[in-house]
Formats: structure tokens, sequence, C-alpha cells
């Protein structure tokens, strides 16, 4: 049996905690995508765990944890990790292993996300600059993407121009010095003296460190996955990143380098999907984002000021302040599309305990319908909501966002610590159930604290 946790919004759902929980029943963890630009944090027997490139099934001693093909791997960040793990008392031995197919992500690869990071910045304030505008990067079309500079971006464009390193080839000395001197060639010709800093012999010569090392992790992951579905394992699949940050249908070109949704789990393990029971989305009772990139829902004023401190949103990979707004529910709607949940946790209900009207976006609408330069398609009526996410990113900057406003349940009573639907305020309930009856999948599990019992399940 398999179960796939993913992120339905921006990322920073709160994922851990109910891998955490899952993870009491599963005899496998997995991580499909993605890198150490993911962090899921886990408050376990009063101590709290970061995890970025390790899965979180860590924490259960009985759980064994892969992270799969689909992976991009900093080396150093993954040891570092495991160190950091060991000395809070976790022992990880025998308990993590590491696809051979997964990508690696060198120092060159940090050197040059920062550095492209660096191009788009300056490459919007030029643009601003020529049309005589004032030099001010918008989060939304214009400017960096906002990446976590963990050369995750810079080593999946690698592994599909098919110059990346595996990390199988570690293990042949000729070939992985070879690949990774071609790289260093190609970005020395693309970067010029930007790079001049980066020693390739430096971080081969750290490589021959690691190949000592990393025989008793490495692993062909196709037979033990395999092999895990055919004996019908407890499969537990930890989604990094989120839905709105995929490659494909995120908001690009502000998102992720990898496939965030069911489909990049299916195709980063070499998973059946017949053997897939639960598809479980992870959706904050508001919003939050990292990084540029458009957020329609987004509260910049006391709203959005008091969901940030209320919540204490900083990145976990980061540190970075969230951006913070309304729960969204086309853009939930949107991510049900594509990842086809079969139940949703709803995270962090007990922050809206402090608000005494609570809104919710229901739809969007074009603001400037008789614009040809802002024109969502030509299958939209000028007043009609605009059907479903748009992939435009001006479209998605200039749209009017319809909400619908709750009462909030300040003065009836608190979720913070509620750990039974029953005792739950109620019109914290009539929240949970009207954000059911629009998006069409239950909740099925309801955060109302940071500790790992604070927990409805229904």
């Amino acid at each position: 049996m398999i179960t796939i946790v993913l992120g339905a919004q921006w990322g920073d759902e709160g994922k851990g905690k109910l891998t955490d929980i899952l993870c009491a029943e599963a005899s496998l963890c997995a991580r499909a995508q993605g890198g150490n630009n993911a962090g899921h944090t886990i408050v376990a027997d009063g101590q709290t765990y970061d995890f970025h490139i390790l899965p979180s099934g860590l924490v259960n001693p009985k759980c064994l944890n892969l992270i799969g093909s689909g992976c991009v791997v900093h080396v150093p960040s993954f040891f570092k990790e495991l160190e950091d793990l060991q000395k809070k008392g976790l022992d990880t031995t025998d308990r993590i292993h590491l696809s051979d197919r997964a990508h690696i992500v060198f120092d060159l690869h940090l050197l040059i996300d920062g550095l492209q990071e660096g191009e788009l910045t300056e490459a919007a304030e030029q643009e601003q600059l020529n049309n005589g505008q004032v030099v001010v990067a918008k989060k939304s079309t214009g400017g960096a993407i906002g990446t976590t500079k963990k050369g995750i971006g810079p080593a999946y464009s690698a592994k599909h121009a098919r110059s990346g390193v595996r990390i199988h080839q570690i293990f042949n000395k000729d070939e992985f010095d070879k690949r990774l001197r071609v790289l260093a060639r190609g970005a020395q010709k693309r970067y010029g003296s930007a790079i001049e800093g980066y020693d390739v012999e430096e971080e081969i010569a750290r490589f021959d460190t690691y190949r000592e090392q990393l025989p008793a992790f490495v692993v062909d992951a196709v037979p033990l996955m395999a092999s895990a579905q055919k004996n019908n394992t407890n499969i537990l699949v930890e989604g990094a990143n989120a839905l709105m940050l995929d490659i494909d249908y995120g908001t690009y070109p502000f998102v992720t380098s990898s496939a965030t949704g069911t489909g990049g789990a299916i195709s980063g393990l070499g998973l059946s999907p017949f053997k897939i029971k639960h598809i479980i989305g992870v959706v904050k009772a508001y919003t939050t984002r990292v990084g540029g990139g458009p957020f329609p829902s987004e509260a910049l004023n006391d709203d959005g000021d008091a969901l940030q401190r209320i919540g204490h949103e900083y990145g976990v990979t980061t540190g970075r302040r969230r951006r913070c707004g309304w729960l969204d529910l086309v853009l939930l709607a949107h991510s049900h599309a594509i990842n086809h949940y079969t139940t949703l946790n709803l995270t962090k209900l007990d922050i809206l305990d402090h608000f005494d009207t609570i809104r919710v976006a229901v739809a969007y609408k074009p603001s400037h319908p008789s614009s040809p330069s802002h024109n969502p398609s030509p299958s939209h009526s000028q007043n009609a909501p605009i059907e479903g996410f748009p992939a435009d990113l001006h479209v998605l900057d200039t749209c009017d966002v319809v909400y619908e406003e709750l009462d909030g349940w300040k003065g009836e009573g608190k979720v913070a610590g509620v750990r039974r639907w029953e005792d739950l305020p109620d019109k914290a309930k009539r929240y949970v159930e009207f954000i059911e009856g629009r998006v069409g999948v239950k909740v099925g599990f309801i955060g109302t604290g940071v500790g790992r019992e604070d927990m409805v399940v229904r």
C-alpha cells in the first residue's frame, strides 16, 4: 500500500508533521524529487528536527528511508544533515538509502544558482530603467525567481541536458573526474571571471573522500522499490516543495525545477499507480509563499502581517520571511485537478483563532477586460470569472480576487490544542466544511498546534 503526502500550495504547509504521524505505520519512507531546498520541521518528544534532503521518516526508529532516483543530492549537505540528527540523539544507522540514479548537486551548481539569480535581477532592473520606471523588481512577473540558491535548478538543468553526474558515477574515479571537469569548463566559458573562485580540483579531492563513505548508503532503488511493492509493504512517499512550485503546473518560471506532484512521485520512485491507496494534499488554513512570483490572495496589510507574526512564518531552509495571505480555493482546486487528492490535511487552523473575520478567495476576475494586453483568453467574457488557475502571470498579476467572508470563532472558543472534531468551535467546523464543499475532498486531518499530538483525525 502506498500513501503519498504532497504540498498543495507553495510549500511550507507542514507536510513533515503528517509524515511523522503516518510513519508510525510505515515500513518505508521515501523522497521522490527535489533536493535540500525542501524544509520539513518535526517536533517529537520535545525535540525539534529539521529535514532538508533526508526523509522525515528517520524519526521513526523502525522505518527504512530512501532518497529516490528523481532527487538531486548535495553530498556534503547529506552528511551534514545526518551528523546534525545524530547529535540530537537520532540513530540513523542502516536506515537511510540513496538511489544510485539520483543526480549530484555540486558546489559549482550552488555558485551558478547565485549568478543566475543575479542576472535575472539585473535584467529586470535594466528593463524598468529602459522604460523610465522606478527600479522596483515586481515579485509577481519580474526579477529573480527567489530560489534557495542550493544549486537545485542548475543540477536539474545539467541532468536534462545529459551533462549531469549521477551518484553511481562517483565510484568510477576516471569517469567522475572527467565529467566534473567538463561541467567546470562549460561554466567557465559561460560565466568567465565570475566563477574564478571555484576550484574544480578541490571539489574532485572532496569526492575522493566521499567515495569511501558513500557505499554504506547507495543502493539500486529499482529492485528495492519493486520488491517493496510486490510484498505490499506500507510505503509512505514524502513530497517536497508543492504543486504550485511544479515545473509544469506551478507559477512558471517562479517554480522549482522538478515535478512536485503525483506524477513526479510515480516517476521519481518507480511506483505502480495501481498500488497507490491515498494521495493526501497538505494545505495551510491560509496561504504563504517564499520568494518571487504571483500570489493573488496575498494580504499586503495588517491581516498579512498578523498571519506572518502569529504563524511564525519563516522558511525552514532559508530563514526568509514568508509572504502571507488568505486561503485561495481557486489555487486549491487547480492543485486537486493535477494531484487528485483523496484526502486533505488542513494545517495551522489554530492561527485563525485570532481573527474576527476570515476571508477566502473563491474566484478570479479579469480587472482590465477591455485591455488587449491583459485579455486572459478569447473564451472569457468581460465579467465572467476566469476559468481555472491561469498560466499567464500577467493575468494573475492583474486579476481581481473575489472573496467570501466567514465569521471567525474568536469569541466562541479556540482551535489550539483541540484533538477531537466535536470539540472544535462550531464556526471552525463551518470553515472546514466550506473548504470541503468547494474543493470536493474531505479534510481528514486538521492541525491544531505545533506538536505531533495536536491533530484532529476524522
